[in-house]
């Protein structure tokens, strides 16, 4: 991690200048990435499609894999799980050793049960739980820590009495499956759902969710879903009268979002995050600072947001150019997988992965920390410690 770390700080401290390791003309190495860069989700891929391609850069000018240009080539699966589908089986009968994708947990659900025999697949969602061992790591911290995270800061503020209201859609079952776990744990038996509301994503208004919401008298709103579907929740909320602490899902954790839904963003909206948010002095582990630096720079160059389509993305990238610059661009996709496998102390933008103690996923609720929307400083300012208590 030190010396990709390193190469990449030099990649960033003088740009546009030139570079000590040029690419050599040698064939790229291509890594397919399935994204929804149409459709309603389209916000998610186009953003970690711009990450992913200022990474591609840094890369390169930094020598590729082992002399072979990186090249991410991008397909839209139009935030459909049967097109995810068909273009994983176009990707899969190539026979890479890798690929990346997609962007929601519909799309990573749909193409899991084509990786039993490889290649090896990183999901750009945080919904995914795929099983150990298996093929596909899922990106950022769980829905269940990000949950976690959130139910101990509103416990710890006092926040006991909880309305909840999520999407029928597979966002929304991974919600309340994650809270229904969060609440069976011992230290949470005085959270009180006082009205558990569902709306389908192609609602065109929640007003009577909302009333009942009102009716129930909540400390606290968790609403949960992504994409177009949560203005309608938020433009309900407001319309309600609903002036109180709104808890909504890292997938709307994005600049594009937050300056759309300007208009009618509630006045109290928290949002559970990774560690990548950039924070005023040193919160985290020196070597997450490090790492979050090089990350800082990188967009900044480009003026790309720092937000968390940007951190999806970032960690994963890295961590599959360093797998392939260690063990070469012949690499099959089980020793990319074994080499992520053993790692144990790796350091990035989201924290420190531990792959033994957290498979396929690397982090647990100690990268996961509270955020609120401050308009004033359009940003989202972190108000908890690692793993969700107050600051």
């Amino acid at each position: 991690m030190g010396r990709i770390l390193a190469a990449l700080a030099l990649g960033t401290a003088a740009l546009g200048a030139t570079f000590a390791m040029p690419a050599r003309a040698q064939a790229p190495y291509d890594i397919t990435v399935i994204l929804p860069l149409t459709g309603n989700a389209a916000f998610l891929g186009t953003g970690g499609q711009k990450t992913l391609a200022r990474l591609q850069d840094i890369v390169n000018q930094q020598g590729g894999i082992q002399g072979r240009p990186l090249h991410f080539t991008f397909e839209d699966d139009q935030t459909s799980p049967q097109n995810a589908v068909q273009l994983a089986g176009a990707a899969i009968a190539q026979h890479p050793a890798v690929m990346m994708g997609s962007a929601l947990v519909a799309m990573c659900n749909a193409m899991l049960p084509m990786l039993k025999n490889g290649p090896f697949d990183y999901c750009l969602s945080p919904a995914a739980h795929p099983a150990p061992g298996s093929w596909m790591f899922s990106t950022n911290v769980s829905t269940t820590d990000l949950i976690e995270a959130s139910v101990r800061y509103a416990r710890e503020r006092g926040w006991t009495n909880v309305a909840t209201i999520s999407s029928s859609d597979a966002t929304g079952q991974d919600f309340e499956t994650s809270l229904e776990t969060v609440l069976k744990m011992p230290e949470n038996v005085g959270i009180k759902i006082v009205t558990r509301e569902r709306f389908n994503q192609s609602d065109v208004s929640v007003t009577a969710q909302m009333e009942r919401i009102r009716a129930a008298s909540p400390q606290m709103v968790m609403t949960w879903t992504t994409g177009s579907a949560v203005a309608i929740l938020f433009k309900g909320a407001v319309q309600a009268g609903l002036d109180m602490p709104i808890l909504t899902s890292n997938g709307n954790q994005t600049f594009a979002q937050m300056d759309q839904y300007a208009d009618f963003l509630p006045k109290q909206l928290y949002i559970p995050s990774s560690l990548f948010d950039p924070h005023e002095g040193a919160l985290y582990d020196p070597r997450i600072e490090a790492a979050q630096k090089i990350f800082y720079d990188a967009m900044n160059a480009q003026k790309l947001p720092i937000d968390i389509i940007a951190a999806h993305v970032w960690d994963p990238g890295m961590m599959i150019v360093e797998a392939l610059r260690k063990l070469g661009p012949a690499a099959t996709g089980a020793q990319v997988k074994d080499y992520l496998d053993g790692q144990t102390n790796w350091a990035g933008v989201n924290g420190i992965y531990d792959f033994k103690k957290v498979p396929q996923r690397g982090l647990d609720v100690q990268s996961a920390v509270m955020t609120r929307w401050d308009a004033g400083k359009h940003a989202w300012v972190v108000v908890s410690k690692a793993g969700g208590s107050p600051l």
